[in-house]
């Protein structure tokens, strides 16, 4: 999470600076971070590593990544460039954009968590052994899991990027422990 946070907001930084739209900086951060939770996900499964273990080893690697691909440990992006909060488009929703795309995806997800392969990614972090005797293979779940996972981490980096325009190496730095804050609070307001 340490990592794919401002690798969503280096990846959105540097693509609003060369002109990109900026809602293509969504579907870009998505998918960059399906990478970083697909590279997490190969060394944690193929190469047998501890799974705390190879988030570290990518969240180290990220670090490097985010500087390079951002070319520097920070990247403003200028005021005449238009953000998905400053769009024409955007502009009658204003400040409710963040929460719209927030219950977007939420729902997107109740629909996964839905489908098969969604209960299945379910089940392997409460019964892994489940999994396999339904003859899958837990680690292409854990993968998968991780790539989404990463994917939304790195769409709220994106988010953040263009809220604050601009990119810092260091603004992933305790996204771990507001996010495990947001579920406990979550959970302990919504009862399941």
């Amino acid at each position: 999470v340490d990592g794919t946070f401002p690798l969503g907001a280096a990846v959105t930084a540097v693509l609003m600076t060369k002109g990109v739209d900026p809602w293509l900086t969504l579907p870009a951060s998505l998918i960059v971070g399906g990478l970083a939770g697909l590279f997490t996900g190969l060394v944690h499964v193929k190469l047998k590593v501890r799974n705390l273990l190879a988030g570290i080893i990518t969240m180290t690697a990220l670090f490097s990544v985010n500087l390079l691909i951002a070319g520097g440990a920070n990247l403003p992006v200028e005021r005449a460039v238009d953000t998905i909060f400053t769009a024409p488009s955007t502009m009658a929703v204003l400040g409710g954009l963040t929460l719209v795309l927030a219950v977007l995806v939420k729902l997107v997800l109740d629909v996964y968590f839905k489908t098969k392969s969604g209960l299945l990614l379910r089940a392997v972090g409460d019964n892994a052994a489940l999994v396999t005797s339904l003859a899958r293979d837990k680690g292409s779940v854990k993968i998968l899991g991780l790539m989404i996972s990463n994917a939304l981490v790195a769409l709220g980096g994106c988010l953040v990027c263009h809220e604050t325009r601009s990119f810092s190496a260091t603004m992933g730095t305790g996204q771990l422990v507001y996010g495990l804050a947001a579920v406990i609070i979550g959970v302990s307001i919504i009862h399941f």
